[in-house]
């Protein structure tokens, strides 16, 4: 059988004899055919909003308006939405003062090459756009309201002036927070650092509900979905999309009631039945989703969730922009005994919750399960290796090395893009 996984903007290939494949786990998603045209289907979820009042309606003497757009390691097809959110904006109220929030949560400021790439030159120009900043003090105001968990909501000052708050994005399964999109654009969107290392506390990434696919008693989504309700998100336009980043299908209107129908959706499309194996072989999804390691420990919970207690995983991500985080990354060079490292994130208080904690703790998790993580990158060896992984730069070099491993006849199951799929 020839694997093929998503690699940057291309592609990694091997060959593996098909009677060590366990399975092929992919999200009927792909087989997905829709009737319309990506812009089709954005425009017909906007003109049939669900438990909402049109766009347009919704504007009506709202003068201060704010849309909460995806950064750039997010491939939100935002040609599709912005430019119908913003028609439907100015009619109904030509003279709203509209901005572009680019909802960055604590990830770097987004590049105006990213955002021309990802909202069009004509947008770029032409629009108000404030890129959000989790640190930056003067730009944060608390709101009054309380985290169902008890911390504070601290959100972009920008957001909490509007007199409208929308939002685009995509949803996907989510390896903590259950699905993206809806809610995620506030928290951790344009929230501050310390509201979402509170959320993604070591006790809440812990939790059993706390699982890619699931939202049901997910004490993170819970704090996620009071927190955009709290600051006042009323409207959303998401899109599902496939592994080509085309738009398959979209919803509108209300934050909670359309992204539930969102997810509900996706919820049969992107389920697969778990098919234990002794090697799993994974991807990030490609560009622009495996722009670091950060990034690739979300595909690494579903190899997880399908490799053997003691086996490998094998994770193709290209990483350009490197670990994808300082904190992250110091995590692992200041305590390089894993075991050690995974319970001091147990054993860390809520409001004491470091920069990056929660990928470094399932990093960890994962890293406990197996044998050895080969991880396929352009990122120096050296720093690979610091994160407790093997570092190879083909797919051949990688099965090559999971051979020596757990043998030749050791047996496989592909997850071409693990961030497209959980497993059940």
């Amino acid at each position: 059988m020839k694997i093929k996984l998503p690699y940057g903007k291309g592609f990694q290939e091997t060959e593996i004899s098909n009677e060590r494949i366990n399975g092929v786990l992919e999200a009927s998603i792909e087989e997905y055919q829709p009737e319309d045209d990506q812009l089709t289907i954005v425009k017909k979820a906007m003109k049939n909003p669900i438990n909402s009042k049109k766009l347009k309606e919704l504007a009506v003497g709202k003068d201060k308006v704010v849309i909460l757009i995806s950064d750039h390691t997010r491939p939100v097809p935002s040609k599709y939405i912005l430019p119908l959110m913003l028609k439907e904006i100015r009619e109904g109220n030509p003279d709203a003062d509209i901005t572009l929030l680019v909802a960055t949560g604590c990830h770097r400021g987004t590049t105006k090459e990213e955002l021309i790439g990802k909202i069009g030159e004509n947008i770029y120009k032409n629009e108000k756009i404030y890129i959000h900043d989790c640190d930056d003090e003067s730009m944060l105001v608390t709101l009054d309201e309380k985290l169902p968990s008890g911390g504070n909501i601290i959100v972009n000052k920008l957001a909490a002036e509007a007199d409208l708050l929308v939002a685009e994005g995509f949803i996907e399964p989510h390896f903590f927070a259950g699905y993206s999109g809806g809610r995620k654009s506030v928290f951790p969107g344009c929230c501050s650092r310390k509201a979402v290392m509170y959320n993604h506390n070591a006790e809440f990434i812990d939790s059993e509900y706390a699982r890619t696919g699931n939202l049901e008693n997910n004490p993170i989504h819970k704090d996620m979905i009071a927190a955009a309700k709290a600051l006042g998100l009323v409207y959303i336009v998401n899109v599902v999309i496939n592994s080509d980043k085309e738009v398959i299908h979209a919803v509108a209107g209300d934050l909670e009631k359309a992204h539930e129908a969102g997810t509900e959706w996706l919820k049969g499309k992107a389920g697969v039945d778990k098919r234990l194996a002794d090697i799993a072989i994974t991807s990030n999804g490609g560009y622009p989703l495996d722009q670091n390691i950060y990034q690739a420990v979300k595909s690494m919970t579903a190899a997880e969730a399908t490799v053997k207690d003691g086996g490998v995983i094998i994770v193709s991500a290209e990483s350009s922009d490197g670990t994808g985080g300082d904190a992250f990354y110091n995590a692992f060079v200041n305590e390089p005994d894993t075991e050690k490292l995974y319970q001091s994130f147990l054993d860390t208080p809520k409001e004491e919750t470091i920069p990056d904690q929660w990928e470094s703790q399932i990093l960890c998790r994962v890293l406990l399960k197996t044998k050895a993580i080969i991880y396929i990158s352009d990122v120096d060896d050296e720093i690979v290796k610091t994160f407790h992984m093997i570092p190879v730069k083909t797919l051949d070099e990688a099965m090559e090395k999971a051979n020596e491993l757990m043998g030749n006849d050791s047996s496989v199951t592909v997850i071409p893009n693990g961030i497209s799929v959980f497993i059940k």
